[in-house]
């Protein structure tokens, strides 16, 4: 395997699992938000879930092009 190959596997599983994370974590935060039950603690647990996923993703986001990056620079300098 080569360094170009082994570089954007790993950033193809990163990724998946940073996004997979990223949606299961909005998910609970949205349900916990919406939720019927009257704790407002559960609520505000919800909205922090909600930030915390969009700066996740912002960043995630950030450390995708950072990946792809390294890729072509890797494949350009192995030719």
């Amino acid at each position: 395997m080569d360094a170009v190959q082994f570089i954007q596997d790993l950033t193809t599983k990163v990724t998946t699992i940073a996004w997979s994370l990223f949606i299961l974590t909005w998910s609970i935060g949205w349900t916990l938000k919406g939720s019927p039950i009257p704790f407002a603690k559960l609520k505000r647990a919800g909205d922090s879930l909600i930030e915390d996923s969009i700066w996740a993703s912002f960043w995630l986001a950030m450390g995708t092009t950072v990946f792809t990056l390294v890729s072509y620079v890797v494949r350009s300098v192995t030719g």
